[in-house]
């Protein structure tokens, strides 16, 4: 963050950090994130394995690498691991809470909610999310999400920002709710191109930033570097913001 309440954040689903060549290689995310220089990274599908090489524990490795603190919400077990969405950050960690959003039948999803200290003052609250890739799926969790237990609730004012992967190819129920609870809006209007999957010839746009209104977005941008077009199947989205002073004061309408 080069100055005073301005910061970047990124959403990248790092497909357990398996690129399109099928080669495991967290090494190559860290490039891409390295090229981004984001202060806060949402990252979706990781898989965290302690005991064994040092890479095997993603979170843990990426962390290492970029310097960073990190928070994991998990979402179910994996190869023996913690998989699911992690949040890294420049700024200092706050609390963190994992909220429940599977539907019964369905992969175990989850919204990893971090409180950032941006200093001065400032707090933010950043949700990081994976929704399910079943239309009906994706209907009951788009109400979770803006349900008192999470979104809409009173006890975590201040500033928000909820990034990850929607797994909505069209415009379906959570991307109304949400483009309608942030007043923001979709980050979808600012971006030149807007497709993230898959990465090489995207078609589809699944990744997605959405903020409240008292952010100023500066920037956005779909990073297409030749590291990030083989390093997963998702290309990264970074979103610039200046932050109000204070933005941890004040009741959500």
């Amino acid at each position: 963050m080069s100055e005073t309440g301005k910061f970047r954040v990124v959403t990248y689903n790092v497909h357990k950090c398996v690129g399109l060549d099928r080669r495991l290689n967290p090494a190559r995310i860290v490039e891409v994130l390295r090229e981004i220089d984001a202060d806060i990274v949402a990252l979706q599908e990781v898989l965290c394995i302690q005991g064994r090489g040092s890479e095997d524990d993603q979170a843990h490795f990426i962390a290492r690498e970029l310097g960073v603190d990190y928070r994991i919400g998990e979402n179910r077990k994996l190869k023996g691991g913690i998989y699911g969405n992690v949040l890294l950050s420049r700024f200092p960690l706050l609390d963190a809470e994992n909220h429940d959003i599977s539907v019964a039948g369905r992969e175990e999803r989850g919204c990893l909610r971090v409180n950032v200290d941006l200093g001065q003052g400032s707090a933010m609250h950043v949700y990081n999310v994976h929704l399910g890739t079943s239309f009906i799926e994706r209907r009951h969790q788009a109400r979770k999400l803006i349900s008192e237990s999470i979104l809409s609730d009173r006890n975590v004012p201040g500033p928000r920002i909820m990034l990850g992967d929607f797994n909505e190819w069209t415009r379906g129920l959570a991307t109304r709710l949400l483009t309608e609870h942030f007043q923001g809006g979709d980050i979808r209007l600012h971006l030149r191109r807007a497709r993230t999957y898959p990465g090489v010839l995207p078609i589809m746009h699944l990744d997605h930033i959405y903020f409240d209104e008292t952010l100023s977005l500066e920037r956005a941008e779909l990073h297409r570097s030749r590291a990030a077009l083989i390093a997963s199947d998702h290309l990264p989205i970074f979103a610039d913001f200046k932050a109000p002073a204070g933005g941890s004061s004040g009741e959500r309408p």
